[in-house]
């Protein structure tokens, strides 16, 4: 293929004689080595942007992930935050619910020590009234 061209480009160049001189020669070998050089490089060359630019998307991409876990790692700490002071709250009420529990039973026991004395007031009450009716008669 490379011959094909090179002899083409030989040919186009050669006088109308058809007869063709070594500096001619050496031009189209020159000119045809420069062209496959330049078609060489900047296929070289499209193939380094693409694979910079793969890179660099990869970058932007992988830069992009990274925003979008750090929001959502900030959105967790304060979920987490949040949570923590409704469990304090919570906790700090069940302490309370606890106190009063403990302050309820011991009302209760005094309530029912105290219900006992009434009950014991009464009776002796009830006696010292019927001491009282019988001495009066």
């Amino acid at each position: 293929m490379i011959n094909t061209y090179l002899m083409n480009d030989v040919k186009s160049r050669s006088d109308s004689s058809g007869v063709e001189s070594p500096s001619d020669r050496l031009s189209a070998r020159t000119s045809t080595y420069t062209r496959r050089e330049n078609r060489l490089a900047s296929l070289s060359k499209t193939e380094d942007d693409s694979a910079s630019k793969d890179y660099k998307k990869l970058y932007e991409d992988a830069l992009t992930e990274n925003e979008k876990l750090k929001s959502r790692l900030q959105d967790s700490k304060q979920e987490l935050t949040k949570i923590r002071s409704q469990l304090d709250r919570v906790t700090q009420k069940q302490d309370r619910i606890s106190e009063r529990s403990t302050v309820f039973e011991s009302e209760k026991r005094v309530l029912t020590e105290l219900k006992s004395d009434n009950q014991r007031l009464k009776d002796e009450n009830g006696a010292l009234i019927r001491v009282i009716s019988k001495l009066s008669k």
